[in-house]
């Protein structure tokens, strides 16, 4: 079983960044990869990064180019630093821990970007 703790969201206005961390309760390299998904009201929760115990990086294409996945292995905490900023990329953003078969959720963090 592993948990997932978010912080980090908030408002902000376009243009601005943020940065979410996700604290995980077991070692980050037991995990098969990590990422953070989200989802608008109304609309399906869509893919925004992973990355694999092998550090490999996978975005989506919304926010390729502005958004970046990276860990600390220390602290077994992944990290998604959110540049450019534009209010479509308002949702509620969930940190996901893979570990075959299993995917594990944390609760969620709100990003609210302004006009």
């Amino acid at each position: 079983q592993v948990q997932l703790v978010e912080s980090g969201g908030g408002l902000v206005q376009a243009g601005g960044s943020l940065r979410l961390s996700c604290a995980a309760t077991k070692t980050i390299f037991s995990i098969n990869a990590m990422g953070w998904y989200r989802q608008a009201p109304g609309k399906q929760r869509e893919l925004v990064a992973t990355i694999t115990s092998g550090g490999n990086t996978t975005y989506g294409d919304s926010v390729k180019g502005r958004f970046t996945i990276s860990r600390d292995g220390a602290k077994n905490t992944v990290y998604l630093q959110m540049n450019s900023l534009k209010p479509e990329d308002t949702a509620v953003y969930y940190c996901t821990a893979v570990v075959f078969p299993m995917a594990h959720w944390g609760q969620g963090t709100q990003v609210t970007v302004s006009s």
